[in-house]
């Protein structure tokens, strides 16, 4: 909208854009404006030294082909150890959403069901932008459950249903050499071998979701639920009576009330990598025990969205607790609550918090607090816990946000066992871009709170004198 291609260059460049990545504007148009004098030779050479100062940090004036090293590639692609590590994050990064009555973990023993269209396809394991990803190296979730059980149980497979009902959908979303390999049976034929193989087994793992090309670039969806044709063949093996697992696979938060109301378990697995299925089976199995947190807002449904934990407030909040009240910001039909809130997460271990204490109060000058709470491990399973240290300025000279995440550690607790967390609270954390656009803080009053997620936190209230504000930090 400012102009063509060679005018919106030269206002890029004097604007400060130092580096134009596939509009190809600086490479074919800048010498024609600094002809006509429009940008500057000192301004290009100002660019090109901040691009050449960052690869310069990057070690690349050193070694500028690193990355492009074969015989490197044959000693850190794929070893052995890089393989650990990926299997080891992979299991760290699955939030586990729900396990009513203790579902998981399961035993390594009987008969199980595994189903669904992305339980035995490698391409679909590495998620979106895994460009170099080698597709055929990837573990699938019926080659993890295999490897982890050997010959003390059984895996009994169908596929149950494609990704998508539509053709063409599923093509969309399965781009790049990520295809599933469609069915071409009916959804009845598919369901039925699916409840056929269910009838057999003592728990069924359904491996369900959004297939790798469903999210990332270029991938919006007007519904993010369960697409159509899966939600059914859930809903036949809940319908089964058997404890069911969704093993979920997304790269977006989804909607999914009717999972959360009727499905005993949902393990979110994200797009986990190469070594996906192994790191499924360690956690379905309790070889490690989940501790991921969710870095999103899961929303009840779509037209809650945008739904996020750190917006600011409105001019008539709904009361805490509260689902409806007349002239607020409410909707009529479900509550202001996420389904899953920020930084939501369980554990196959039960932890609880002590309230907040600070170490003062009232400060001043450039004082630092330190707010500590006492987690306890009140299971029979070591776990680890996020512990999320959040912010809430309650007046600022511009709006502020309900709460801010500014901080968090990640502790192992053993069974029984309590650990005190601590964070030191600087003047810096307070700061943020005043009305004229000074990054600063503000004395008065600040909310401390500290939980297991954005929702469940233990609070405290403390003041920040106005001497305070006398000081300058940067």
């Amino acid at each position: 909208g400012m102009g063509n291609l060679q005018q919106v260059s030269a206002l890029a460049l004097n604007a400060g854009i130092d580096m134009d990545m596939v509009g190809e504007g600086f490479l074919t148009t800048l010498k024609k404006s600094l002809q006509q004098g429009k940008i500057t030779v000192a301004q290009i050479n100002n660019a090109c030294r901040l691009i050449l100062e960052a690869k310069y940090k990057l070690g690349l004036f050193d070694n500028p082909y690193k990355y492009c090293d074969v015989e490197r590639s044959k000693t850190d692609v794929y070893t052995n150890a890089h393989r650990k590590f990926a299997r080891d994050v992979a299991a760290e990064s699955f939030v586990l959403l729900k396990n009513k009555d203790g579902v998981l973990p399961l035993k390594k023993s009987g008969k199980i069901a595994l189903i669904g269209p992305l339980a035995n396809t490698k391409e679909n394991m590495a998620g979106t932008w895994s460009v170099a990803t080698i597709l055929k190296n990837c573990i699938s979730v019926k080659e993890g459950l295999e490897d982890a059980i050997g010959n003390r149980a059984q895996i009994l497979y169908a596929k149950g249903s494609n990704i998508a009902a539509d053709s063409n959908l599923e093509k969309r979303g399965t781009l790049f050499g990520r295809e599933i390999n469609r069915d071409n049976r009916s959804e009845k034929e598919m369901i039925d071998e699916a409840l056929s193989v269910a009838s057999q087994s003592d728990v069924i793992i359904a491996a369900l979701g959004e297939a790798s090309e469903m999210s990332g670039e270029s991938s919006s969806r007007s519904h993010i639920d369960i697409p159509h044709t899966q939600r059914k063949l859930l809903e036949a093996l809940v319908k089964t009576g058997k404890p069911v697992v969704l093993v979920l696979f997304t790269g977006r938060p989804l909607t999914l009330p009717w999972e959360d109301k009727n499905v005993p378990v949902i393990l979110n697995v994200w797009f986990g990598g190469s070594e996906t299925g192994y790191a499924i089976a360690d956690v379905l199995f309790g070889d490690v025990n989940p501790s991921g947190k969710l870095s999103t807002t899961f929303p009840q449904n779509i037209g809650q969205v945008p739904l996020y934990y750190n917006h600011k407030n409105t001019g008539r909040p709904l009361g805490d607790g509260k689902w409806f009240e007349k002239f607020r910001s409410n909707y009529l039909d479900v509550s202001n609550d996420p389904l899953y809130p920020f930084g939501y997460g369980l554990s196959y271990s039960n932890f609880e918090y002590s309230d907040v204490s600070v170490s003062s109060k009232k400060l001043k000058g450039n004082q630092t607090l330190t707010a500590t709470v006492t987690v306890t491990n009140t299971s029979k399973v070591d776990g680890k816990e996020v512990v999320q240290l959040y912010i809430r300025d309650m007046v600022g000279s511009i709006t502020r946000p309900v709460k801010e995440l500014k901080g968090f550690k990640k502790i192992t607790i053993k069974a029984g066992e309590s650990k005190q967390v601590s964070f030191q609270i600087k003047p810096a954390d307070l700061k943020f871009y005043n009305y004229n656009l000074k990054f600063d803080w503000e004395p008065g009053d600040f909310n401390i709170m500290i939980g297991s997620n954005s929702r469940d936190v233990k609070s405290v209230m403390i003041n920040l004198i106005s001497e305070l504000f006398k000081h300058s930090f940067t």
